[in-house]
């Protein structure tokens, strides 16, 4: 996604725990963190621990 520190952050795109919601103004999602967000929640994850999300689970 983005480089911070260079740092690789991981997509939430690719996690099976990311989803959209119907919240205009929280509109993506993780299942696993069970939070809505204005922005990627792999980024909250990073900005919140400076490390990636260590529940990334690649969707199949």
């Amino acid at each position: 996604m983005t480089k911070e520190n260079n740092k690789k952050i991981e997509s939430c795109t690719k996690c099976k725990h990311y989803y959209i919601t119907w919240d205009k103004q929280f509109p993506y999602g993780c299942k696993k963190f069970n939070f809505k967000s204005r922005q990627h929640p792999c980024i909250e994850v990073f900005t919140a621990s400076n490390i990636n999300c260590q529940f990334f689970i690649e969707k199949r």
